[in-house]
């Protein structure tokens, strides 16, 4: 799928309000082991709104569609998804293919 770049994720999230900050440390508890355990995992960003606490917002950066892949089978993946699954209300996720800008760093 990647294109002379990386196979890329943005996933917009929408939690019940008295999880909010469970789910942060969650999603923030999945991005670190992404990042630690992952040799195709490049990038992985967790934001959240500032006037909507129960609203977030990831940037993931993979090798390719197979190192994504890769991260959906992991133990640390199933575990998170698991633990917020009743507490997510709204999923959108979008896959996209990161272009090489000369300059660009590779993480």
């Amino acid at each position: 799928m990647a294109i002379n770049g990386t196979f890329s994720l943005v996933v917009e999230f929408r939690v019940k309000g008295v999880q909010a900050d469970a789910f942060a440390a969650a999603v923030c508890a999945n991005a670190n082991a992404s990042l630690a355990g992952e040799p195709g995992c490049r990038l992985f960003d967790v934001c959240r709104d500032p006037n909507d606490a129960s609203h977030f917002l990831l940037y993931e950066v993979y090798d390719d569609e197979a190192a994504f892949t890769a991260h959906l089978e992991s133990a640390h993946f199933k575990a998170f998804d698991a633990q917020v699954s009743a507490w997510v209300i709204g999923k959108l996720p979008e896959a996209w293919v990161r272009l090489r800008v000369q300059g660009m760093s590779t993480s």
